[in-house]
Protein backbone atom coordinates (compact mmCIF):
# COMPACT_ATOMS: atom_id res chain seq x y z
CA UNK A 1 0.00 0.00 0.00
CA UNK A 2 1.19 3.48 -0.82
CA UNK A 3 2.43 6.03 1.91
CA UNK A 4 -0.93 7.76 0.81
CA UNK A 5 -3.16 6.08 0.69
CA UNK A 6 -2.29 3.66 4.07
CA UNK A 7 -2.06 7.63 5.90
CA UNK A 8 -5.65 8.00 4.59
CA UNK A 9 -6.87 4.99 5.86
CA UNK A 10 -5.25 5.32 9.06
CA UNK A 11 -6.57 8.78 9.27
CA UNK A 12 -10.25 7.23 9.10
CA UNK A 13 -9.48 4.58 11.04
CA UNK A 14 -8.69 6.67 14.34
CA UNK A 15 -11.63 8.60 14.04
CA UNK A 16 -13.83 5.55 13.93
CA UNK A 17 -11.83 3.99 16.49
CA UNK A 18 -12.25 7.21 18.81
CA UNK A 19 -15.74 7.36 18.29
CA UNK A 20 -16.47 3.87 19.12
CA UNK A 21 -14.02 4.16 22.15
CA UNK A 22 -17.13 7.11 23.29
CA UNK A 23 -19.04 4.09 23.89
CA UNK A 24 -17.69 2.82 26.51
CA UNK A 25 -15.27 2.78 29.81
CA UNK A 26 -13.32 -0.56 29.80
CA UNK A 27 -10.34 -1.27 28.94
CA UNK A 28 -10.73 -4.64 27.38
CA UNK A 29 -13.70 -3.48 25.28
CA UNK A 30 -11.63 -1.05 23.42
CA UNK A 31 -8.50 -3.19 23.45
CA UNK A 32 -11.57 -5.79 21.84
CA UNK A 33 -12.55 -2.90 19.20
CA UNK A 34 -9.53 -1.70 18.67
CA UNK A 35 -8.55 -5.06 17.22
CA UNK A 36 -11.34 -5.98 15.58
CA UNK A 37 -11.43 -2.51 13.59
CA UNK A 38 -7.86 -2.83 12.48
CA UNK A 39 -7.59 -6.85 11.56
CA UNK A 40 -11.16 -6.03 9.37
CA UNK A 41 -9.87 -2.82 7.77
CA UNK A 42 -6.45 -3.28 7.17
CA UNK A 43 -5.36 -6.24 4.55
CA UNK A 44 -1.83 -6.74 5.44
CA UNK A 45 -2.63 -7.83 8.95
CA UNK A 46 -2.81 -11.29 9.58
CA UNK A 47 -2.86 -11.33 13.42
CA UNK A 48 -3.69 -8.41 15.35
CA UNK A 49 -4.33 -7.82 19.43
CA UNK A 50 -3.40 -7.05 23.18
CA UNK A 51 -0.50 -8.49 25.42
CA UNK A 52 -0.85 -7.30 28.58
CA UNK A 53 1.91 -7.09 30.99
CA UNK A 54 1.82 -9.19 34.06
CA UNK A 55 4.94 -8.68 36.63
CA UNK A 56 7.85 -10.08 33.32
CA UNK A 57 5.28 -12.19 31.21
CA UNK A 58 2.53 -11.15 29.13
CA UNK A 59 -0.56 -12.50 29.02
CA UNK A 60 -2.90 -12.56 25.38
CA UNK A 61 -5.29 -10.22 25.51
CA UNK A 62 -8.44 -9.62 23.12
CA UNK A 63 -7.51 -10.10 19.52
CA UNK A 64 -8.18 -10.93 15.90
CA UNK A 65 -6.21 -14.22 13.70
CA UNK A 66 -5.46 -17.16 14.43
CA UNK A 67 -5.07 -18.37 18.06
CA UNK A 68 -1.82 -17.25 19.90
CA UNK A 69 0.63 -17.91 22.13
CA UNK A 70 -1.08 -17.60 25.96
CA UNK A 71 1.44 -16.53 27.47
CA UNK A 72 4.99 -14.33 26.53
CA UNK A 73 8.09 -14.61 29.06
CA UNK A 74 11.67 -14.36 28.79
CA UNK A 75 12.14 -13.08 24.59
CA UNK A 76 10.25 -12.10 22.10
CA UNK A 77 9.12 -8.52 20.44
CA UNK A 78 6.62 -8.05 22.67
CA UNK A 79 9.11 -8.19 25.56
CA UNK A 80 11.85 -6.16 23.66
CA UNK A 81 9.34 -3.25 23.17
CA UNK A 82 8.63 -3.21 26.81
CA UNK A 83 11.82 -3.50 28.20
CA UNK A 84 13.33 -0.93 25.41
CA UNK A 85 10.26 1.43 25.99
CA UNK A 86 9.42 2.08 22.51
CA UNK A 87 8.06 0.21 19.49
CA UNK A 88 9.78 -2.28 17.78
CA UNK A 89 9.27 -2.95 13.55
CA UNK A 90 10.39 -6.18 12.78
CA UNK A 91 11.28 -6.51 8.65
CA UNK A 92 11.60 -9.89 8.83
CA UNK A 93 10.65 -11.83 11.81
CA UNK A 94 13.53 -14.55 11.29
CA UNK A 95 16.19 -12.36 11.56
CA UNK A 96 15.29 -11.03 15.38
CA UNK A 97 16.95 -12.86 17.83
CA UNK A 98 14.79 -14.48 20.42
CA UNK A 99 11.64 -13.85 18.23
CA UNK A 100 8.42 -16.49 19.73
CA UNK A 101 7.03 -18.01 16.68
CA UNK A 102 3.37 -18.37 17.52
CA UNK A 103 2.41 -19.17 13.97
CA UNK A 104 4.36 -20.15 11.43
CA UNK A 105 2.97 -17.74 8.63
CA UNK A 106 3.64 -14.66 10.45
CA UNK A 107 6.84 -12.92 8.70
CA UNK A 108 6.84 -9.15 9.62
CA UNK A 109 5.79 -7.56 12.96
CA UNK A 110 5.00 -4.43 14.85
CA UNK A 111 4.76 -4.09 18.51
CA UNK A 112 3.64 -0.60 20.24
CA UNK A 113 3.74 -0.26 24.11
CA UNK A 114 0.35 0.80 25.58
CA UNK A 115 0.81 3.10 28.56
CA UNK A 116 -1.90 4.01 31.11
CA UNK A 117 -2.37 7.81 32.28
CA UNK A 118 0.99 7.75 34.52
CA UNK A 119 2.89 7.16 31.58
CA UNK A 120 3.52 3.02 32.95
CA UNK A 121 3.43 0.52 30.05
CA UNK A 122 0.45 -1.80 30.94
CA UNK A 123 0.13 -3.95 27.68
CA UNK A 124 1.66 -3.93 24.15
CA UNK A 125 -0.46 -4.01 20.61
CA UNK A 126 0.87 -6.52 18.62
CA UNK A 127 0.33 -6.82 14.71
CA UNK A 128 1.70 -9.39 12.20
CA UNK A 129 1.91 -9.63 8.55
CA UNK A 130 2.04 -12.92 6.30
CA UNK A 131 4.48 -10.51 3.99
CA UNK A 132 7.90 -9.30 4.74
CA UNK A 133 8.58 -5.08 5.56
CA UNK A 134 4.96 -4.80 5.77
CA UNK A 135 5.15 -2.14 8.66
CA UNK A 136 6.97 1.42 8.52
CA UNK A 137 6.90 4.80 10.20
CA UNK A 138 3.45 5.48 8.94
CA UNK A 139 2.36 2.16 10.94
CA UNK A 140 3.93 3.46 13.55
CA UNK A 141 2.63 6.83 14.12
CA UNK A 142 -0.89 5.73 13.99
CA UNK A 143 -0.77 2.83 15.70
CA UNK A 144 0.50 4.86 18.81
CA UNK A 145 -2.08 7.25 18.23
CA UNK A 146 -5.07 4.33 18.15
CA UNK A 147 -3.21 3.18 21.59
CA UNK A 148 -2.88 6.41 22.78
CA UNK A 149 -6.77 6.23 22.77
CA UNK A 150 -6.90 3.86 25.61
CA UNK A 151 -5.96 6.11 28.21
CA UNK A 152 -8.50 8.91 27.52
Amino acid sequence: MDKGKKEGRYQRLCRQIEDLLLKTPDTTAAMATISAVLFNKMEYFFWCGFYRLDDERLIVGPYQGPPACQILEGRGVCLAAVHQNKTIVVPDVHNFPGHIACDSRSLSEIVVPVRNASGQIVAVLDVDSKELSSFDETDALYLEKIVGLLTR
